[in-house]
């Protein structure tokens, strides 16, 4: 845990150096000029979950501050620290801390080395689909997760990536290539152990954007068997109405079935309150061994600014693995979210 620290912090000051190194030709000039380039900001989020086999809780589920640097030279620097679940209030314990704990969600350095290629180097979110991408709390529209998009494959990795796009007619066809250089060092109680992972990622279109992602990893256990993934995802709109999903399949080395899992999500904005929107989604999962899990997910969102959301939802479905699905329970949900 010490190194997993010293590594965070050496990596965070590795990092800010390569960045002003790479200012000192900006033509502002002067000792201030690689300070200001700096922005800070973040989201919060906190809501009440009365899950129907679990007790009833309140909870601040995530403070998350967000650090990036850029200025007119190629490089750019990015940094995502998070305290999970730093407040609780539950029927047993009243007002404690138990669950709290920091996660260095990302930490990378960008550097352009061309219109159509750029670098990264760092601890970055897996590129595997939509949600996994842009799952901060007041960017999506319900509390919970899909199941496909956090057990099925790593949603983080220590390592490489290539990223860009190829203009195509009037369009583009965006690419990144990725692989992982230094293991996980720290995880989560619920969060499944991965290693070796490499993988790629397609997606294209612009009133309907289509992706597929391709994954090869580890999944650590008694046996560490290796899988390979292929995800497809979609998203696209309609006078207003969002309707996006994702699906994976996996295959573990000798060609047998290694699980797979999907989702289907709409949210269609309701005319007589403005501002809201009413949220449905259907989703499975089926891991080795484990069985299978349905969910669905009936709800409502208001905006109440661009950077506000409240969030109100009803979850039922399967409960086949529950201690295993804490990401999303059965029950009620209410959450308020903020972008800062």
């Amino acid at each position: 845990m010490h190194f997993y620290k010293l590594f965070c912090l050496s990596s965070v000051a590795l990092l800010l150096l390569l960045c002003n190194t790479a200012s000192a030709d900006d033509a502002t000039g002067g000792p201030s000029s690689f300070a200001e380039h700096f922005k800070l900001g973040g989201y919060a989020s906190a809501g009440i979950t009365a899950p129907r086999d679990a007790e009833a809780e309140i909870a601040l589920h995530e403070i998350s501050l967000i650090l990036t640097w850029q200025n007119e030279s190629r490089f750019k620097f990015f940094a995502e620290l998070e305290l999970e679940t730093p407040l609780v209030w539950d029927d047993d314990n009243d007002l404690h801390t138990k669950k709290s704990f920091l996660d260095l969600e990302r930490l990378y350095l960008d550097y352009n080395l061309s219109e159509e290629i750029n670098l990264r180097a760092g601890r970055f979110l897996t590129p595997t689909g939509r949600w996994n991408q842009l799952h901060a709390a007041p960017l999506v529209w319900t509390s919970s997760r899909p199941l496909a998009t956090s057990r099925l494959f790593p949603i983080a990795a220590n390592g490489l990536m290539a990223f860009g796009a190829v203009p195509v007619q009037d369009s583009a066809l965006e690419y990144a290539l990725f692989w992982e250089a230094l293991k996980d060092q720290v995880h989560d109680d619920h969060e499944i152990k991965f290693d070796n992972v490499k993988g790629a990622r397609l997606s294209f279109g612009q009133t309907a954007n289509f992706g597929l992602s391709f994954m090869s990893f580890n999944e650590k256990g008694i046996s560490s068997p290796n899988y390979r993934l292929l995800g497809l995802d979609f998203i696209t709109h309609y006078q207003g109405i969002e309707l996006t999903g994702e699906a994976f399949q996996r295959w573990e080395s000798h060609n047998q079935d290694g699980g797979s899992g999907a989702y289907l999500q709409t949210a269609i904005p309701l005319s007589f309150a403005t501002n809201w929107s009413a949220i449905a989604r259907v989703e499975t999962l089926h891991r080795p061994d484990e069985g299978h899990d349905q969910r669905w997910l009936v709800g409502t969102t208001w905006r109440i600014k661009p950077n506000q959301l409240l969030k109100l939802e009803l979850t039922g479905g399967s409960n086949n693995h529950s201690e295993n699905l804490a990401e999303s329970p059965r029950g009620f949900a209410a959450s308020f979210a903020v972008l800062f």
